[in-house]
C-alpha cells in the first residue's frame, strides 16, 4: 500500500545535481521535507502542488523524515515536456557538470541515450545508457577479458562508512604530505549498490565528495542510478570502477538506509558477502569494513555486528580481509574476539588488528569534511568504536597501498582505451589474490 498526499510547496532549503530539497504544507496544514528529483520532472518552486508520497514517513522509516514527489499537479503539458523551462538554470548547470572527464580521459555515460531500464516495470522507469551497452564509448572494454588486477576493494554495509572511509585516507594522504613525503594519494572510485537508496543523488555525501574531489567518480549498479557511471550489476560496477574511472582503492556500500528483520539473513546487508565474492572472482582484494557498536541497545549489533559476522562465516565464499581496531578497550576486544571464535570467521578469513590513531586523531581527519560524520543518528564522541572500525579497514589499504610498488602513475600509464588484460592475480594455496600484485600489461 502506498501513503498518498498532496501539498504546496513553501520553499526550497538546498538545490544539487539531480534534486531538490524542499519545504512543503500538506492538506492538514503540516509543514514537512520533502525531496523532489528533478532528473525526470521539473524543478519545483514556491506556490507549485505536488503529489508526495508519504508511505515511509508516516510508518516513521528510516528516510529523514522525508516525503517523496511523485508529481507536480499544476504545470501545463508544455511545462512538463521540458523538464529544464520552469526556473531551472542553476539545476541544469548542476546536472551538466556530470559530464566532465573522468581519470581515464573518456566522459561520464550520461542518460539521455541507451535502452537499459531501471526501476524496470514500474511506473518510474527510466533508460539508462549502461556503460556495457554497444552504444557506450566503454562497450570494447567489457568484451575484453578484464580483471581488477589485485585492487583493494572496501566493502561497506552502511552509507555512512563511505565518508568514514574517505576522510581518513585523506587524512593519511595529508599527514604524509605534511611529512614532506612524496608518495601520491591514492584514486578512489565509488561503487553504489541497490541495497539502499536507488537514486545517487539522494547522498548528500556522493555529492560532496565528487565535488570536492576526494573521489574520482561513482558507479550506480543493478536498480541504483545517477552514477557517473551506470552498469548492469556488480561485476561490471568494479570493472568500470577500475578501468574507467581507473581507480587505485574502490568502495562500495549502499546508498543511505538499509533494510532489517532482525533475522539471520533478512537484510539488505547480506551484499556484503556476495561483493566479496565478486571481487575475489576479478582477481581484487575483498576487504570488509566491520560494523562494530557498543552503545547499540540491540545485543545482535553489539560489539561485531551479527550482519558482519553472518555474511563472513555464511554467504562470503572466498577469503577477505577483516581489519578491526586494535586500540579499542581490551574489554571491547575480548568481546569481539569471542565472537570471531564462536562464528568461525578466523578460520575463514584474513582477521587484521590495525592500530588507527585515537579518536581525537579521527576528529581531526574528519574536521576538514564540511558535514557532519555521523551514523545512525550518533558521531565519533558517541560510537567511538564504528568509526575505529571504519578507519581501520582504510587504513590496512593504505598501508598496503603506500608499501605496494605498484603506484598511481603506474595505474596511469597506457592508452585510455587499454586492450586485453591477462588472466586475475595469481592467488596463494588458500584462493586468495596475491596483495597488490604489480600487473605489468596496463
Amino acid at each position: 500500500m502506498i501513503h498518498w498526499g498532496t501539498a504546496v510547496v513553501t520553499d526550497c532549503m538546498q538545490t544539487r545535481a539531480g534534486v531538490q530539497e524542499i519545504s512543503v504544507m500538506m492538506d492538514s496544514g503540516e509543514i514537512a521535507r520533502a525531496i523532489h528529483y528533478t532528473d525526470a520532472l521539473p524543478p519545483v518552486q514556491a506556490g507549485d502542488t505536488v503529489l508526495v508520497n508519504t508511505t515511509a514517513a508516516d510508518l516513521r522509516l528510516g528516510t529523514g523524515g522525508y516525503h517523496f514527489v511523485y508529481a507536480v499537479l499544476n504545470r501545463r503539458p508544455e511545462q512538463a515536456a521540458d523538464p529544464w523551462q520552469h526556473g531551472a538554470g542553476s539545476v541544469a548547470r548542476s546536472e551538466g557538470s556530470r559530464d566532465a572527464i573522468l581519470p581515464s580521459g573518456g566522459r561520464a555515460v550520461q542518460t539521455g541515450a541507451g535502452h537499459m531500464m531501471k526501476l524496470r516495470y514500474t511506473p518510474l522507469q527510466r533508460k539508462v545508457l549502461a556503460a556495457e551497452e554497444q552504444e557506450s564509448p566503454y562497450h570494447g572494454l567489457f568484451r575484453e577479458n578484464r580483471h581488477l588486477h589485485g585492487c583493494p576493494v572496501l566493502i561497506g554495509e552502511l552509507h555512512s562508512m563511505l565518508p568514514s572511509a574517505v576522510c581518513w585516507l585523506r587524512h593519511l594522504s595529508e599527514r604524509r604530505k605534511e611529512a614532506a613525503e612524496t608518495a601520491a594519494p591514492p584514486t578512489i572510485g565509488y561503487i553504489m549498490s541497490d541495497g539502499g537508496a536507488l537514486p545517487l543523488a539522494f547522498s548528500r555525501h556522493a555529492a560532496l565528495l565528487r565535488d570536492l574531489g576526494w573521489i574520482a567518480g561513482t558507479v550506480t549498479y543493478g536498480h541504483a542510478y545517477g552514477g557517473d557511471l551506470e552498469t548492469i550489476n556488480k561485476f561490471t560496477a568494479l570493472l568500470a570502477a577500475k578501468h574507467i574511472l581507473q581507480a587505485d582503492v574502490i568502495m562500495v556500500t549502499m546508498g543511505p538506509g538499509i533494510a532489517g528483520t532482525g533475522t539471520r539473513f533478512g537484510h539488505s546487508g547480506v551484499e556484503v558477502g556476495e561483493l566479496v565474492n565478486a571481487v575475489a572472482v576479478l582477481g581484487g582484494i575483498p576487504v570488509v569494513i566491520p560494523r562494530i557498536s557498543f552503545i547499540d541497545r540491540r545485543d545482535r549489533h553489539r560489539g561485531l555486528s551479527h550482519h558482519t559476522l553472518t555474511v563472513l562465516s555464511s554467504i562470503a565464499l572466498r577469503q577477505a580481509v577483516l581489519p578491526l581496531p586494535d586500540n579499542i578497550p581490551e574489554a571491547e576486544k575480548s568481546v569481539i574476539r569471542r565472537q570471531i571464535e564462536v562464528s568461525g570467521c578466523g578460520l575463514l578469513h584474513d582477521i587484521q588488528w590495525i592500530h588507527t590513531g585515537e579518536a581525537e586523531d579521527l576528529q581531526t581527519g574528519f574536521a576538514r569534511y564540511p558535514l557532519p560524520v555521523t551514523t545512525m543518528g550518533t558521531g565519533l564522541k558517541e560510537n567511538p568504536g564504528f568509526f575505529l572500525g571504519v578507519c581501520a579497514a582504510a587504513q590496512y589499504v593504505w598501508e598496503r597501498w603506500c608499501g605496494s610498488p605498484r603506484r598511481r602513475q603506474d595505474n596511469r600509464a597506457g592508452s585510455t582505451a587499454p586492450t586485453a588484460d591477462a588472466s586475475p592475480a595469481s592467488s596463494n594455496d588458500g584462493g586468495f589474490p596475491t596483495l597488490f600484485r604489480r600487473d605489468t600489461t596496463e
